[in-house]
Order: C-alpha cells, then sequence, then structure tokens
C-alpha cells in the first residue's frame, strides 16, 4: 500500500510517500510545494488543485492521509487555510474519496513521537529513527508530511476505526 501524507498550507506544502508491505514500511519520497510566488490569494486554490493532482498521477497512492484544520490566532489566515485545504481535499477526493483520512496534530505526533505536544524538532529525530537514515528535511512542512503518513500507517491498523475515534477524543 502506498500512502500520501500531506500538511496542507496557504503558502506551502508538505508532502510524503510510504509504502507498507506487512509491518515493514518504507520512505519513498518527500518535498514541499511552494504556493507564496503567486501574490493575489484567490489564484492559488486552483495552482493547488493542480499540484495535488500532479502528485497523485506521479505516486498514484492507494491512500492518503492530511492533517486536520488546527487553531489559528488570525481569522484572515485560518480562512486563506481552510481554502487551500479545501482545494487539496476536491484534488484527492475525485480520486480516492474512500480512502482519504485525515488525523490530529496530536494524535500524529503522539504516533511518531509517542508524545502528542512533540517538538517539531523531535518529530524529525524519530522520523530519522523510525526510517533508519537522515532525511535532509527542506522545511517542518516536509517532516509533518510524513508524520502524517506514518500516522496512517501505525493508526489503519487499529482493529476499527471506533478504537481511533476514542483515541483522538482522550488527546
Amino acid at each position: 500500500m502506498i500512502i500520501l501524507g500531506i500538511d496542507p498550507g496557504s503558502r506551502k506544502a508538505g508532502y510524503a510517500v510510504i509504502k507498507v508491505e506487512g509491518r515493514k514500511i518504507t520512505y519513498l519520497s518527500s518535498g514541499v510545494i511552494r504556493y507564496d510566488h503567486i501574490v493575489e490569494f484567490y489564484k492559488r486554490p486552483v495552482v493547488i488543485y493542480n499540484s495535488i493532482i500532479k502528485l497523485m498521477d506521479e505516486f498514484r497512492p492507494d491512500t492518503v492521509s492530511v492533517e486536520s484544520l488546527v487553531f489559528v490566532k488570525n481569522p484572515s489566515s485560518l480562512m486563506k487555510l481552510a481554502q487551500a485545504r479545501g482545494a487539496m481535499l476536491a484534488a484527492v477526493g475525485g480520486k480516492l474519496c474512500d480512502n482519504l483520512f485525515e488525523y490530529s496534530p496530536n494524535l500524529i505526533k503522539m504516533s511518531v513521537a509517542g508524545h502528542g505536544h512533540a517538538s517539531k524538532e523531535s518529530v524529525q529525530k524519530c522520523l530519522e529513527m523510525i526510517f533508519g537514515k537522515k532525511i535532509d528535511f527542506k522545511a517542518y512542512d516536509e517532516s509533518d508530511a510524513l508524520a502524517i503518513a506514518l500516522c496512517h500507517a501505525l493508526n489503519s491498523r487499529a482493529s476499527s476505526k471506533q478504537q481511533l475515534v476514542k483515541r483522538e477524543q482522550r488527546l
């Protein structure tokens, strides 16, 4: 199974691709897609949508996992993030509607680093230990996306979706 993890953003987005074969999880690719060169925000959603379609075509994932919306103090930033995330979800939903999953930031950190409030640096170190190699992350968005993909790989093994919901409610 190929999993594409996406860390949504309105200025840039991280992505990561892993392969799961039984209990073996292999890192395949990751990167950052930048959108901040497009000055007028209203032009970004179509570029964001097309960039996710391109990722889907390139990696042909079986499953896509994204981070759920986080609390943002600035309402304008939250609206832009929600619009960007909506463009991403629309791109994924058109191809993999039934295999699209979202996870809270706390569950992602808990799954990867063992602590729901782990720092971004701790998450990066844990990812390198888990995959057994140094990964040259260009930005936290990239390591976050890898953590999101890994979170799905680890939590999709839960015996039922009910258990996952209960676990997330405790965080």
